[in-house]
C-alpha cells in the first residue's frame, strides 16, 4: 500500500489500518482505491494500480472522467447549499481526496453536517484520519444496501436531523452495485427524508446516440472486469428509474460535464448526472 503512515496522523492511521486489515481484500482491486489512484491519491495497492493501468489502456480518458465526477460533486454540493440543504449523507464516499464534501460544505456553511458511508476498509480508515476532530462530520463503515443499518448507525443517526432536509449523495457509486433491488433500496433512503431533501446521482452508461462515446464507456466496464467491484452499465431509463417518481431539477438527466449548464467544449464522459427533489 502506498498510503504513508508517518506524519502527525501516522499513529492513528496505523491503528485504524490494523483494526480494519481483516476486511481488506489484498488480492483484488477495489473501485474506491482505483478512483483514489486515478485522482492522484496514495491510498491504494499495487493491484489497484495494475487494474487502473488496464482501465486506462481500454479508455485513456478515465482519469478525466474521475475528475469530471469530482467537479460535478462540487457543483452539486454547492447547489444543495444554495437551496438550503446543509446536511449530507454520502453513500460510497470512497477515499477522501481534495475537494471532499465536508471541505466544500463547511467552507460555505460552518454549521453543515456530513455523514460519510463506505464499506471499503482503506477508504474508511483514511476518512477517519481526514475528518478526525471535526464534530460535524462522521465516517461509518457499512454496506449502502443495508438501508436500516446505515440510517441507524450512530454516525448517521446521531449527526443528521431527519426533520431537516438532507442531500442523499450517490455519486459514481451505483454502477458498482449490481443488486436488482437497488431502486427499492434508494426509495427507502428517500422515504426516510423530509420534504425539501434532494438525491444527487451520477452513473456510468453506454446508452448514447454517439457510438464512439458508448464504446468508450463499455471499454471502462471491460477495464474493471476481474476487480472486486465490476461495473454495471444501466440504460438511461434504468438510471432514471433509480430516482423513482422524484422531480428532476433542470437540466434533468445529462452528461456529467453538462450539469447544470451545457459545456459544448468539454469532452462527454459517458456518465449521466442529475439532482432530484424529494417531496
Amino acid at each position: 500500500m502506498t498510503a504513508q503512515s508517518g506524519g502527525p496522523a501516522g499513529g492513528r492511521w496505523r491503528e485504524s489500518e490494523r483494526a480494519l486489515e481483516a476486511g481488506i481484500d489484498f488480492e483484488r482491486a477495489n473501485a474506491a482505491r482505483i478512483y483514489d489512484y486515478l485522482l492522484g491519491g496514495a491510498c491504494n495497492f499495487a493491484v489497484d494500480r495494475e487494474q487502473a493501468a488496464r482501465i486506462l489502456a481500454q479508455n485513456p480518458d478515465m482519469a478525466d472522467v474521475c475528475r469530471a465526477n469530482r467537479d460535478f460533486l462540487r457543483r452539486a454540493v454547492e447547489w444543495c447549499l444554495a437551496h438550503g440543504i446543509t446536511q449530507f449523507l454520502d453513500l460510497g464516499s470512497g477515499v477522501p481526496t481534495a475537494g471532499n464534501v465536508h471541505e466544500i460544505a463547511l467552507a460555505h456553511r460552518p454549521e453543515a453536517r456530513v455523514a460519510y458511508v463506505d464499506f471499503e476498509p482503506v477508504a474508511v480508515a483514511h476518512a477517519h484520519e481526514v475528518v478526525g476532530g471535526l464534530e460535524n462530520v462522521s465516517v461509518t463503515r457499512a454496506d449502502m444496501r443495508d438501508t436500516h443499518g446505515v440510517l441507524a448507525a450512530p454516525g448517521v443517526r446521531d449527526l443528521l436531523d431527519p426533520d431537516r432536509p438532507i442531500a442523499l449523495l450517490t455519486v459514481a457509486v451505483l454502477h458498482f452495485v449490481p443488486d436488482p433491488e437497488l431502486p427499492a433500496i434508494l426509495a427507502r433512503y428517500r422515504a426516510a427524508m423530509t420534504s425539501g431533501s434532494a438525491h444527487v446521482m451520477s452513473h456510468g452508461s453506454a446508452d448514447h446516440d454517439d457510438p464512439e462515446l458508448a464504446a468508450r464507456t463499455r471499454a471502462i466496464q471491460d477495464g474493471y472486469r476481474g476487480s472486486a467491484t465490476e461495473v454495471v452499465l444501466r440504460s438511461r431509463p434504468e438510471i432514471r428509474d433509480l430516482l423513482g417518481d422524484t422531480e428532476l431539477v433542470a437540466p434533468g438527466l445529462v452528461d456529467i460535464v453538462d450539469w447544470p449548464t451545457a459545456s459544448p467544449g468539454e469532452r462527454p464522459t459517458g456518465g449521466y448526472a442529475a439532482i432530484a427533489r424529494i417531496h
